[in-house]
Formats: C-alpha cells, sequence, structure tokens
C-alpha cells in the first residue's frame, strides 16, 4: 500500500475545535512537522477536512 507524507503548514489556532482534533488524529503537534500515513478513503477524508492547514507531499 502507497504512502504519503503530510506536513502541517499553518497553525490550529484560531480554527475550530473539530479541526483542531482532526490534526491531531492525523499525529500532527507543530507546524513544518511531516508525518507519513497510509494513502486510504479515511487519510484522504481528514486531509480534505483540513487542507488549507496541511500540505500532501505525494512520495
Amino acid at each position: 500500500m502507497a504512502n504519503i507524507n503530510i506536513k502541517l503548514v499553518r497553525s490550529v489556532i484560531g480554527t475550530l475545535p473539530k479541526q483542531r482534533k482532526t490534526i491531531e488524529a492525523l499525529g500532527l503537534k507543530k507546524v513544518g512537522q511531516i508525518v507519513e500515513k497510509p494513502d486510504n478513503d479515511q487519510t484522504r477524508g481528514m486531509i480534505e477536512r483540513v487542507k488549507h492547514l496541511v500540505e500532501v507531499i505525494e512520495a
């Protein structure tokens, strides 16, 4: 299964609590942090919810 890298590029300050929990569920804590997640529908859905805060780096 393929993996994708997700980078937090904007702060979660001022965002909705639902979006903060999504960022936390993706494993992101600090701006600039990169995590590797499996490329599946669940991960893509979470990215779609916070697409204005993250950047997807396809490997």
